[in-house]
């Protein structure tokens, strides 16, 4: 069985590669790296399909150093111990290039045990993750490391590559293949940033394709669509994309964008990732619109509740109508910046004793000389309010909630003033 077109038209050369310009374009840092000759310890972050390995594997090609490879994925302590274990021998004179691809995958004790060779720079480490590194990556790695955040490709940018592999087939196969520049676009923009899958695509299309009477094959878009599908969504519930999503649905509700947030609500729940809509959208009615509007908070509760009681695809109806309601609300986060900020007080050990009159009632030491608890009760007064003292002596007079701008918060305050005396 051959291996697939992506493997077998792997590019060996900096020019052969598409995408990731802002890294490898003319003087753009990391091809200047490369061209200097010396490596520093690397790490290559970034969506799958981007060209982390094929990078990786180029730059391994041009040191005078002993490569050993290894994947994260099935790497076991004795492949690290047999790796070590060739530093200063003949197998390896000049030191060790080791290109360790999906390094989140291995444990802490793993990333440990070659840290003291990767100071010492008997190996020098290149490693691909799709994973924030980090979130993943030993801290002592990571700051002996660069890392290289790779981007998804875009559509122009694949478009040469499929054009190299409908070129490579077509030798291969000593046959003529027919496909436009429409359908290579089609086939680019299908892949979703990933040009591993985009030549995936183009070699199923030329083994779909039905050979005419010379034995050429066309490609139509009939059978680009075919092919392609549902695969054009791309998103790892376990992985960056699922954080970059989240983060851009709360970010766009908050900024009273509806379009864009029923946007990546859509991406969320074609992913499959309901729980995740329904937390966000959650955290925003109370993080978000709040006191703006605080009967927002229990009807997109139950519009959640409504979403997870019905699940997918009708779950997108009340979503929807939550989204687009707490996008176009009024916005305030004084509750949010208060709880933070007393939150930040209480850690920080900026407390001290409760006042006498707010404690449960019990009886006072003998070193107390004025006895009682003194609490009065607000209900006994008018307006039901009475002035005490609540905070305790360390933080008398600190205030962590600020009145917002918006109309429900004015009115409150407009209500207290008039009551506590104030102007």
């Amino acid at each position: 069985m051959s291996s697939p077109l992506a493997d077998r038209l792997r590019p060996e050369q900096l020019k052969d590669m598409v995408g990731q310009q802002h890294l490898l374009g003319e003087n753009m840092p990391l091809r200047n790296i490369i061209s200097s000759g010396t490596l520093p310890n690397m790490i290559f972050y970034g969506p799958s399909g981007t060209g982390k390995t094929t990078l990786a594997r180029i730059i391994a090609n041009t040191t005078d150093r002993t490569l050993r490879k290894l994947n994260g994925t099935n790497a076991s302590t004795a492949d690290i111990k047999e790796i070590v274990g060739e530093l200063g021998t003949l197998a390896a004179p000049n030191g060790i290039l080791l290109y360790l691809d999906e390094i989140q995958y291995f444990n802490k004790k793993q990333q440990q045990s070659l840290l003291e060779y990767i100071e010492s720079g008997a190996i020098t480490l290149i490693a691909s993750t799709t994973e924030n590194p980090y979130f993943y990556v030993y801290s002592a790695i990571l700051s002996r490391s660069t890392v290289f955040e790779f981007k998804s490709v875009t559509p122009e940018e694949i478009v040469p590559a499929v054009k190299r592999g409908f070129a490579f087939l077509e030798s291969e196969q000593k046959t003529k293949i027919v496909a436009s520049d429409e359908i290579c676009l089609q086939i680019a923009a299908a892949a979703g940033g990933d040009v591993r899958k985009a030549l995936n695509f183009t070699e199923l299309s030329v083994l779909a394709a039905k050979p005419d009477e010379t034995g050429g094959k066309t490609i139509t878009a009939e059978a680009v669509t075919g092919i392609t599908g549902h695969n054009v969504f791309r998103y790892d519930r376990a992985g960056d994309e699922h954080y970059d999503v989240i983060s851009a649905f709360q970010k766009s509700m908050r900024g009273s964008d509806p379009d864009a947030a029923l946007h990546y609500l859509a991406r969320l729940l074609e992913g499959g990732d309901l729980p995740s809509a329904v937390r966000r959208l959650m955290v925003c009615a109370c993080e978000d619109v709040g006191l703006a509007y605080p009967q927002i908070i229990p009807i997109v509760k139950a519009a959640c509740d409504i979403a997870l009681a019905v699940g997918l695809p009708e779950a997108k109806i009340p979503l929807a109508d939550a989204v687009v309601l707490v996008a176009t609300s009024p916005k305030s986060n004084t509750a949010h910046d208060a709880i933070f900020a007393a939150c930040d007080d209480v850690q920080k050990g900026n407390y001290g004793r409760i006042p006498r009159c707010l404690q449960n009632m019990h009886y006072d030491g003998d070193d107390v000389k004025n006895k009682g608890q003194f609490y009065k009760y607000p209900h006994a007064y008018p307006n039901r309010w009475v002035e005490q003292q609540y905070m305790p002596d360390a933080l008398f007079g600190k205030q962590y909630y600020q009145y917002g701008d918006n109309r429900t918060e004015q009115a409150a305050k407009a209500y207290w003033d008039a009551i506590k005396g104030k102007k």
